[in-house]
């Protein structure tokens, strides 16, 4: 039975900035003005514009993250408490590392019976505390390779998959939601009951489709946008918790 992206018990929900952490930007930076130059494209100089004056990028560098999208998943995990010491966490692609940070700051595999693994198709610097393993999660043998290097059923399958945009609106939502179907047919393989998927996705037919499957598999779904991802991003993360087992 179809849903609304909301799903059981949920509801779309913007995240706040300032976190219980105490991690996010806490104060303006001033406005860095790029000017126009001969050979750069409009296109090239509106990304710099936005990187140059992003107070989470600002924030990453400070902090020794990787990139700003750690803070995504620091005011996603702030509001739904998802990470505790001592659990399983695999990150599906997870170059350049900043989600893998976080999961190894909030699990502390260094205590001894926490795993975090990292997977993703480019080769990705080392994260203390964490397996890296590069591969393509379509891959045969992949979700074996996964299993092994956890060692045992995850608690929490991350994903901030993402197809490489080529500009068609439409083609760029599907390609993206097939990886998202990747991502969760390997979360209900992969996960114990109970367990926890955290994904990225963009809204669309597609996403209603997908969100109705992820409804049948979870106690609870719910689609939320934290503050850290951009506005005039199209994607949304998918939050699914209480995982109701293999079928």
């Amino acid at each position: 039975m179809a849903r609304s992206s909301g799903g059981r018990g949920g509801g779309k929900g913007k995240l706040s900035g300032r976190q219980s952490s105490g991690r996010g930007p806490t104060g303006r930076n001033m406005r860095v003005r790029v000017r126009t130059a001969r050979g750069r494209s409009s296109s090239s100089t509106r990304w710099l514009d936005r990187q140059l004056n992003d107070p989470y990028v600002h924030e990453a560098r400070k902090q020794g993250l990787r990139s700003r999208a750690a803070f995504k998943l620091v005011q996603i995990d702030d509001r739904y408490k998802l990470f505790r010491s001592g659990q399983r966490v695999i990150d599906l692609g997870a170059a350049p590392g900043g989600w893998t940070q976080i999961a190894v700051e909030r699990v502390q595999p260094e205590k001894g019976d926490g795993v975090v693994v990292a997977v993703d198709l480019q080769e990705m610097e080392a994260v203390g505390g964490a397996e890296v393993i590069c591969l393509d999660i379509s891959w045969p043998e992949a979700s074996s390779r996964m299993m092994e290097a956890l060692g045992g059923s995850a608690d929490v399958v991350l994903s901030d998959m993402a197809a490489p945009l080529t500009g068609h609106k439409s083609t760029d939502h599907l390609r993206t939601m097939a990886l998202c179907e990747e991502a969760h047919t390997f979360a209900c393989g992969a996960l114990i009951k109970g367990g926890t998927l955290v994904m990225k996705a963009f809204a669309g037919g597609a996403h209603s489709e997908l969100m109705t499957t992820i409804n049948s598999n979870f106690e609870k779904v719910r689609t939320v946008k934290p503050d850290a991802s951009r506005p005039e991003s199209p994607e949304t993360y998918i939050v699914a918790t209480g995982f109701r087992g293999k079928i």
